[in-house]
């Protein structure tokens, strides 16, 4: 195997290095504080084509493999953790969901957009009471001549208010029938379609998170993905897909709040040395770096078989599970070394610290992460 990052992987890179340089540390405690959702960015990030990765040309994309996905998200998220995560959703969960199950009608309608970053994406599955339970969800989607009417809340969801496209799995079976759910792509403006509570959350704040509310929601045959009762079947081949985009995410983070504290610490004298001259100091950086190699290697593992189009469950499992444990432990550190400093808002520690915490338990927690690896290798 080749653990060298491409020429096209280095490429990408320096090109996103440069990009949150320019527009997003500037601005990225403003949207911290004050939970801001920087709907503006993304169109510019579609114009690198960072919104359509995956996505092949033809649908105005970029064409790009997994690989570069993941090296594209782990650079995003090394600086801002929240513009990494609503990168991750749009692309992975939405995007990825209506290229890999729409019809060539879906894919020309909804896909350029989506590519272009002019139309933000959000993928709804969890409920209040359904989290990682959901075959026991309640929104329920009952047929009426040639539509479906939607009813029922979602929770949780990136981009819930904002996003124009939004791919719904809801109810068309029975209970806890895994061929009793569907998925539906509903649009914004459509009056059925309603954003609840804005969640104010611990970190992560700049992607926005919100209630998704459903009454009496119209939505056409043409808007299923695939066939009616194929969403549960659908929605976990997304995850897997999910999980690596979440492990791409953690181990950003980790590669940030690692390189903010290697810098501080051999910048930072005491009793007449940098304290990474100390072991105690030292011992810590070895064992970022070490966890942060190892993320690297299940993550791309999983990203180079999920490309190969071969079975990546406990692959992206075991990256997803890793990086985002990884990535609370390494921030941990990094606030540990900054000392006081580290609890400010003027360094940057204190901010992949909170916004870490997300990784291990959006798209499945670490638990059910440790359910999905034990299944793989018990079959």
């Amino acid at each position: 195997m080749n653990f060298a990052y491409s020429e096209n992987q280095q490429m990408i890179a320096q090109m996103v290095k440069d990009f949150g340089r320019k527009h997003i540390q500037p601005h990225m405690m403003e949207w911290d504080e004050n939970q801001i959702f920087p709907i503006g960015l993304f169109e510019k990030m579609g114009e690198l084509g960072l919104m359509g990765i995956l996505v092949p040309q033809e649908y105005g994309g970029a064409g790009l493999s997994y690989p570069e996905y993941v090296t594209a998200l782990t650079e995003i998220s090394s600086i801002d953790g929240s513009i990494g995560l609503s990168m991750a959703a749009h692309n992975s969960l939405c995007t990825n969901h209506i290229l890999t199950f729409g019809n060539e009608h879906q894919k020309q309608k909804y896909l350029p957009g989506l590519a272009s970053g002019k139309q933000i994406g959000a993928w709804a599955l969890t409920e209040p009471n359904t989290g990682s339970d959901a075959m026991r969800m309640k929104t329920t989607a009952i047929k009426e001549g040639n539509n479906w009417i939607l009813n029922g809340n979602k929770q949780w969801i990136t981009h819930g208010k904002s996003a124009n496209i939004m791919v719904v799995l809801v109810r068309t079976g029975d209970l806890l029938d895994s061929k009793g759910i569907t998925a539906f792509i509903v649009e914004r403006g459509n009056p059925g379609l309603k954003a609840g509570k804005k969640e104010n959350k611990l970190g992560m704040r700049a992607s926005e998170t919100t209630e998704v509310i459903f009454e009496d929601c119209k939505v056409s045959d043409e808007n299923i993905l695939g066939e009616v009762g194929e969403g549960f079947i659908q929605a976990m081949k997304i995850l897997d897909g999910g999980r690596i985009s979440i492990a791409s995410l953690g181990l950003g983070i980790a590669k940030g709040a690692y390189q903010a504290a290697l810098k501080y610490a051999k910048e930072r004298e005491q009793f007449g040395k940098p304290i990474s001259k100390f072991q105690g100091i030292a011992f810590k950086l070895a064992d970022m770096a070490t966890k942060i190699q190892a993320g690297e290697l299940l993550t791309y593992l999983a990203a180079d078989l999920k490309q190969k189009g071969l079975n990546c469950t406990r692959q992206s499992a075991e990256a997803k599970y890793f990086t985002s444990e990884a990535a609370v432990e390494i921030s941990t550190d990094a606030v540990q070394i900054f000392g006081g400093y580290g609890y400010t808002k003027d360094y940057p520690a204190e901010k992949y610290y909170r916004d870490s915490k997300l990784c291990t338990i959006g798209e499945g927690t670490s638990e059910i992460q440790k359910i999905v690896i034990a299944r793989e290798i018990l079959q």
